[in-house]
């Protein structure tokens, strides 16, 4: 078979990238090595821990605030099988929805490994050991990432699990040690601690969240601790020990000092993802990688192989699914002759704990040391209308403006649906907005979102409700 494009790759980057291109007249196939499309944000990612991140949330919600507003329930019991079949549900009618979009768009797929032989050539091993050979003008690879493995520590999938089985554990642990103190273990993390964990969470640097906003970093780790997440930070896992009934992991200062042991019935490692680029023939083929494994790439997304294009997790960037999508159009659009461009400023990340946290933009950590002047606006939820008679306060919206110009550099979010709050704030600096803009910009009453509006009015210090 014979193609203008293949994919090889069908997450959020990769599906995109071949449904665009399909709607732009090109024939397409993509190369999937799972026996599901959707990637591992569909299938082991971003769905199954948002799902349940919701489910846990609604039973931490029955068991704790319904009596509060007046709804008498006895107390929620966990069913746990149920739970995780809730989840399977979200995952299946998600990768089944790409499913559909890829034959609606006429996009052959075919299953199996992908290697890259030559370039306009891919061959595919099935499940069965079978090869072919597809011919193509142009091959994108969106391969995505993996997990990032901890030096010492061998993942077992049972009680030393990654990501990837941590939202299936079959019971609850008694006791849940999380390495790393990023979006995915304090997500998972927060999931078992809602049901019924103790959770502690070891993190190599002195914060938590890092890359994001220092003081959101800080506000959000009280938080969490309120709720019973234990951190101990500047520290590091350096083995764990499986022979006995409990694991038993040794912790010691990253800056070096006499070591402890932690006991614990799971460890969940979680300090991050790597690209993932095994056994596609890159090497072979010509295609040049940077020191951390990532496929180097120019402005169009072409790398050093005439042809052959890669986006999402494998090139440099955040490892974000909506960052991986913009590529994916992108990349079609410019293979297929139109214009295609990304915003890399204005690229929002959220963290779905309970409250949510969103940034778009600059910190006040990068600006400071860019040396750029800015003013900054700030608004705390226990001033917002909405928030009071949610009784979900918890939390600020900041926005950072440049000084001179008033445009909008950076807004973080710590708050209940910060991660749709977000969303406003990024259409506003797409297009160049001012603070003042979003200040003059009717929000309606009584909502969340109101609390942008204040903060846009904080920068020029004039906010109404504080």
């Amino acid at each position: 078979m014979s193609y203008d494009l293949i994919v090889i790759g069908t997450g959020p980057g990769g599906y995109v990238c071949a449904i665009r291109a399909a709607q732009l007249g090109l024939k397409v196939a993509v190369v999937e090595k799972r026996g599901a499309h959707g990637g591992t944000c569909l299938n082991v990612g971003c769905i199954p821990s948002k799902a349940l991140l919701h489910a846990s949330e609604m039973f931490e919600e029955a068991g704790h605030s319904f009596a509060k507003m007046g709804i008498g329930v006895s107390t929620p019991k966990l069913d746990l099988p149920t739970m995780l079949k809730f989840k399977d549900e979200a995952v299946d009618g998600n990768v089944k929805g790409v499913d559909y979009l890829l034959k609606k768009n006429k996009i052959d797929s075919v299953f199996g490994v992908g290697r890259i032989t030559a370039p306009g050539k891919v061959e595919v091993t099935s499940a069965d050991g079978k090869t072919q050979t597809l011919e193509t003008k142009s091959i994108v690879i969106a391969t995505g990432s993996a997990v990032a493995p901890l030096k010492g520590i061998e993942i077992d999938g049972k009680r030393v699990v990654t990501s990837d089985q941590a939202i299936a554990l079959p019971q609850v642990p008694g006791h849940l040690l999380v390495v790393g103190a990023g979006v995915i273990g304090l997500e998972l993390g927060s999931v078992w601690r809602r049901l019924g964990a103790k959770v502690t969470v070891v993190e190599f640097l002195d914060r938590i969240l890092p890359g994001l906003d220092s003081e959101v970093g800080r506000q959000s780790q009280r938080l969490l601790e309120k709720q019973g997440l234990v951190f101990k930070l500047g520290s590091k896992v350096t083995g764990v020990d499986s022979a006995g009934k409990t694991l038993k992991a040794k912790i010691e200062p990253a800056k070096g000092g006499a070591a402890e042991t932690i006991e614990a019935d799971v460890v969940l490692v979680a300090i991050g993802r790597v690209p993932f680029t095994e056994g596609l023939g890159l090497e072979a083929a010509g295609v040049t990688k940077d020191n951390r494994g990532r496929v180097t790439v120019d402005a169009h997304y072409a790398t050093s192989v005439p042809g052959i294009y890669a986006i999402g997790d494998v090139i440099a960037g955040p490892m974000l699914a909506h960052k991986a999508e913009d590529e994916g159009m992108a990349a079609a659009e410019l293979i297929a002759g139109h214009a295609g461009h990304v915003n890399y400023d204005v690229i929002p990340n959220v963290v779905y704990t309970f409250p949510e946290i969103a940034s778009v933009g600059k910190t006040e950590d990068e600006l400071k040391e860019a040396g750029i002047a800015y003013n900054a606006g700030k608004f705390p939820f226990t001033a917002n209308g909405r928030a009071k008679a949610n009784q979900q306060t918890d939390g600020f919206v900041k926005i950072l403006a440049d000084a001179k110009t008033d445009r909008v550099l950076g807004v973080h979010i710590v708050g209940s649906d910060a991660g749709n709050m977000i969303a406003e704030a990024a259409v506003a600096m797409e297009f160049g907005a001012s603070s003042e803009d979003i200040a003059r910009t009717c929000h309606a009453h009584p909502t969340l979102p109101e609390a942008v509006k204040e903060a846009a009015l904080a920068v020029a210090k004039r906010a109404i409700h504080m």
